[in-house]
């Protein structure tokens, strides 16, 4: 009979996968046949989805497509896949589903499965690949599209994200875990009033989830409702009191002090057997700030000593790569190099970029300049950084066989301007209003100096100086969520420090416009001459509402957000004082950086 299987399912399937091209509706009829007889066959309903595919009827073929992947599930060489995933047994994993894609290279559900080894081991790029591919196969997977909204978020491609996500939404396949992530990757370009409304969406579906209460916590925070932000933190509490992310949490807003109660909470939590090493060391940050509150310094140096040391082992920082990066940046960067690219890279005037150590004060510059009727404050811009690592050609930064800095010699004028340019596209989903200049503080970016003047000669860039120990020691007293691996170590602190003293007075000495130092103790001391000294630089008219910073309301994120919502004060000016008997370690890291930080360039 004409289109039955020839003999066996088998035959059936080669005759239809032969039709496909030529004959797609022929090759639908096939399919079909097949399915009479082996109504389970993925391969039966993946040939029938891409042939309905090629004669236009699409919703025909999105069914068959899902039913594809639904068949695969009774599959055994998946399901012995998917127990090595269950497992973590990645290896065994590979080995299943790589011969699996050989031979059937448009299975839908393996290639979702080897997306999720790839991003597991760290290739995110490879995982994107693999689910978009999945996704060309089978467009309303959605499970596949939920992981490649994941893949882009982890990439820091939060607009990319959440488009993948509103594609769920809109065909109403999205889950509350959807609906988290993109409330998180609103956050990420600033949309925080909108990631408000999705988690309280979320909390009406899932009341009884901890996390969310935390992530909704720091949203509230964030746009300055710090009561309620408290009040969603101390729910996550009521529901999982040994979450230590939401004591540091509670913690880190600087401005609250922990109860007795508090305190004997942590405590007991501390003690419990079967504590993660994670909220392990952010209950010790926390009971570090709660003893810090009361004036034991001791109690309060050894929990936070604690908390370095658990997150330090995690973090896997070197500092002789830093040391390699600046020794680099040295030799590389010199007053001929400038010179002899003078003109190039992009000529936008928009970015100032605020850089330096972080807790040296940068969130208070940009509050101040966020202040401004001309200046945009946006927040720590990880799209510099992104950039370099464009350019490094594969090496590790500061490695010895690194191509970073010595790969920038190679840039030619339009690459330069191209890499400005871009820069520019890629920050402005962060810019909310039409003001001509926006503020990018990612303290980091001390190490690029040479490469953002190349790119973007005239960007403004401020060097936001602290004292080393009243600098160094707010970061051993401050747990990071990411990044930052020098700060859990003393020694590392001192010597991170040197270095990036190091590099900016020689940028001071090569740059035909180098950084503008602002000193912190000196803006706290005399504010407005400070304040009316850095505008200047800027090119900027003085505005009295620089001076009432305060009573700005933005959306800040950083450690300092509650700090600079209230006025100019000395609270952070000599705090190294009380802790002075446990940084000699810090002292003689610094060398001489110790005595010579603030001096004139």
């Amino acid at each position: 009979m004409h289109g039955a299987p020839t003999g066996t399912v088998t035959d059936g399937l080669r005759l239809a996968a032969r039709l496909l091209h030529d004959d797609p509706a022929r090759a639908a009829a096939q399919a079909r046949e097949v399915l009479k007889v082996s109504p389970r066959s993925a391969d039966a309903f993946r040939l029938l989805g891409a042939a309905l595919r090629r004669i236009g009827e699409d919703d025909a073929a999105e069914e068959a497509e899902l039913d594809a992947i639904s068949a695969s599930i009774h599959d055994p060489v998946l399901l012995r896949a998917a127990e090595a995933l269950l497992d973590n047994d990645l290896p065994t994993a590979e080995t299943i589903l790589r011969p699996r894609l050989h031979d059937k290279p448009t299975d839908v559900a393996a290639i979702r499965m080897m997306a999720e080894l790839a991003a597991r081991v760290g290739r995110l790029p490879d995982a994107e690949k693999l689910l978009r591919r999945a996704l060309e196969l089978a467009p309303a997977f959605a499970p596949a599209r939920s992981n490649l909204a994941t893949v882009l978020y982890k990439q820091n491609r939060p607009a990319e994200a959440i488009a993948a996500l509103d594609a769920l939404q809109a065909a109403d396949a999205a889950h509350a875990g959807d609906q988290n992530l993109k409330a998180a990757a609103l956050g990420r370009i600033g949309s925080y009033e909108e990631a408000i409304l999705v988690y309280e969406q979320v909390l009406a579906q899932l009341p009884d989830q901890p996390r969310v209460w935390m992530s909704y916590g720091h949203a509230l925070k964030t746009v300055g409702r710090q009561q309620d932000g408290i009040a969603a933190y101390r729910r996550a509490l009521d529901l999982s009191p040994a979450l230590g992310e939401v004591w540091w949490s509670l913690a880190n807003l600087k401005t609250m002090r922990f109860s007795d109660a508090d305190v004997a909470a942590m405590q007991a939590a501390l003690a419990g057997p079967d504590l993660s090493r994670e909220d392990r060391f952010h209950l010790h940050f926390a009971l570090g700030r709660a003893f810090e509150d009361v004036r034991e310094f001791a109690a309060s140096f050894a929990h936070y000593a604690q908390g370095n040391k658990l997150r330090g082992e995690t973090v896997g920082f070197r500092i002789a790569e830093t040391d390699a990066l600046v020794e680099r940046s040295t030799r590389l960067f010199t007053a001929p190099f400038f010179a002899a690219r003078a003109g190039q890279g992009c000529p936008a005037p928009d970015p100032i970029f605020i850089l330096g150590m972080p807790r040296a004060g940068s969130t208070l510059v940009e509050q101040i300049l966020a202040s401004h009727s001309l200046v945009e404050g946006t927040m720590e811009l990880p799209d510099i950084p992104l950039l370099v690592r464009r350019v490094d050609g594969g090496g590790q930064k500061g490695d010895a066989g690194g191509a970073y800095p010595d790969s920038l010699a190679e840039l030619d004028a339009d690459t330069l301007a191209a890499l400005g340019a871009e820069y520019l596209e890629r920050t402005r989903i962060q810019r909310k209003t039409d003001k001509p200049c926006f503020v990018d503080k990612m303290p980091n970016n001390w190490a690029h100096v040479g490469f953002i003047r190349l790119i973007l000669p005239k960007a403004k860039i401020i060097d936001a100086r602290r004292n080393p120990l009243d600098c160094c020691l707010s970061n051993f007293k401050q747990h990071y969520a990411r990044g930052q691996g020098f700060s859990y170590s003393l020694t590392d602190m001192g010597r991170y420090y040197a270095d990036y003293v190091a590099l900016m007075a020689h940028f001071e000495a090569v740059l035909p416009a180098p950084p503008y130092r602002l000193i912190h103790e000196r803006l706290v001391d005399d504010p407005e001459a400070e304040i009316r000294a850095l505008l200047d630089f800027l090119g900027l008219p003085f505005e009295p509402a620089c001076l009432a910073f305060h009573q700005t309301e933005r959306a800040m994120r950083t450690a300092s957000s509650e700090q600079v919502r209230r006025p100019i004060n000395r609270d952070g000016v000599g705090q190294w004082r009380a802790y002075e008997p446990w940084l000699d370690p810090l002292k003689a890291a610094l060398g001489p950086a110790l005595d010579s930080w603030d001096a004139a360039g």
